[in-house]
């Protein structure tokens, strides 16, 4: 049993190269031959998205927030959307105290009854369950911080499930492959 799966990035600081390549890959997994439905841009790296978009032909339901560094772009610095069944808190992440824990972004998710906050900002990739909000950060597809590299994720929902999140890694000559946080 398969549900609608979101593909989540963040943080690719000027890599068009690596965007694009994660654009090639899920062209290949939007209906009818999987179910990709929509995509979520978490900042730093908004000035990217229409040159890969273009290059590619990848286009989507985009949901889209500023980062720190993405000067002179207008998008708004959060945003709450529905997407199969359950609500969604994105942001950035810079804003929200995310190096002294995840205080902030839990608080900010209740308030808005969210289900799962998307964000980014740390470079690193992270899922967790925090008392039924699941908190995922899909790493960073343009400078990673982490031992695994560059990231990005797939959030799949199944109705009456919890999201099962799904992370990619983005290898030597942009091959992706799946790969397990520890």
């Amino acid at each position: 049993m398969s549900g609608k799966k979101l593909l989540v990035f963040s943080d690719s600081h000027g890599s068009v190269s690596a965007l694009k390549a994660v654009f090639k890959w899920a062209n290949d997994r939007i209906p009818p031959n999987d179910t990709i439905c929509a995509t979520a841009c978490l900042g730093d790296g908004l000035s990217d998205l229409r040159r890969a978009a273009d290059e590619t032909g990848f286009y989507s339901d985009w949901k889209i927030v500023c980062g720190n560094n993405d000067y002179g772009i207008q998008a708004p610095e959060s945003v709450i959307f529905d997407f199969a069944d359950r609500r969604f808190f994105m942001c950035h992440g810079h804003r929200h105290g995310l190096y002294s824990g995840y205080y902030k972004l839990l608080a900010a998710a209740e308030n808005k009854e969210a289900d799962a906050v998307l964000f980014g900002h740390s470079h690193i990739p992270y899922f967790s369950d925090e008392d039924g909000i699941a908190l995922i950060n899909p790493g960073s597809i343009g400078q990673p911080r982490s031992r695994i590299g560059a990231t990005f994720a797939v959030i799949e929902c199944i109705e009456n499930k919890p999201l099962i999140a799904q992370f990619y890694g983005i290898g030597e000559k942009y091959k992706i492959k799946q790969i397990k946080l520890k």
